[in-house]
This record gives C-alpha cells, sequence and structure tokens, in this order.
C-alpha cells in the first residue's frame, strides 16, 4: 500500500503538525482570563467572532488546532489536503497579524517586537500554499 504523501513533506508536515498540534493541546482547557484575551484578539480582527462566547471560542480554536495537527502528522491524510487545511488556518494567522494594531511598523510589513510571534506565523501560509501547488501540479504530471 502507497502512502498518499511523498518524502518531501514527511519533514514540513511533522514540524507543522507537531507545532499546532501542541498548540491546541495547551489551549484545552484553558483558563477565563486566557480564552478572553485570544477571543478579544480575534474578534478584533474578525468581527463576526464577536458572537461567540470566549470559553466556546478557545474550546473550537484548540479543536480546530488539534485536528489540523493531528491530520498533518498522520500519514493517511494526503498532503495536498493536508495543505487546504494548513492554508486556510495559517492565513486566517497571518490575516490577524495585518489586522491588528500595533503589531507592525508603521506603513511596512515589518513586524514590531509585539508582532513577531504572529508574522512568524506566515512560514507555515508558505509551507500551506506549496503544499497545495504541489498537490495538483503533481496531479497534471
Amino acid at each position: 500500500m502507497r502512502l498518499p504523501i511523498a518524502l518531501r513533506h514527511v519533514a514540513p508536515r511533522l514540524a507543522t503538525g507537531a507545532f499546532i498540534l501542541n498548540s491546541g493541546l495547551a489551549k484545552r482547557g484553558g483558563d477565563e482570563q486566557t480564552a478572553a484575551m485570544m477571543h478579544g484578539m480575534a474578534k478584533n480582527a474578525y468581527p463576526f467572532l464577536g458572537k461567540l462566547q470566549p470559553a466556546t471560542f478557545l474550546r473550537l480554536l484548540s479543536a480546530g488546532e488539534i485536528t489540523l495537527g493531528a491530520a498533518l502528522l498522520l500519514p493517511v491524510v494526503p498532503t495536498a489536503l493536508a495543505g487546504v487545511g494548513l492554508t486556510a488556518f495559517s492565513a486566517g494567522l497571518v490575516g490577524l497579524y495585518l489586522r491588528t494594531p500595533g503589531m507592525r511598523e508603521e506603513g511596512s510589513l515589518r513586524p514590531t517586537q509585539d508582532g513577531i510571534a504572529l508574522a512568524k506565523d506566515t512560514w507555515m501560509l508558505g509551507i500551506g500554499v506549496g503544499f497545495v501547488v504541489d498537490g495538483v501540479t503533481s496531479r497534471s504530471r
């Protein structure tokens, strides 16, 4: 049986999958203060999230990260499919970086000291897009 991943995808899948899974597990059962802080930042960037309660938001974020991390780590999930999830998730994080005041230097994409933690998520966006492009172009060969 051939697995739906190529050897070249193993390292980035392991790195991103472990990182995201750990993040989701760390948020599981988070306290009210953490939930309020994360929800506040998210709803400022994405106002529709204001409809959720902070605890619900944190629980859903945790479950989503655990699911995505597991999908990246499990070799039975095709890389292109895992890449779609990674691209969507990381695009949301990059959007958070771009929309949150104080994360970037004035008139620039360069992060401030406070913005570095969010700006670094661009590496996940690059990996996700790479997985999707590789999946699309390898099918056309």
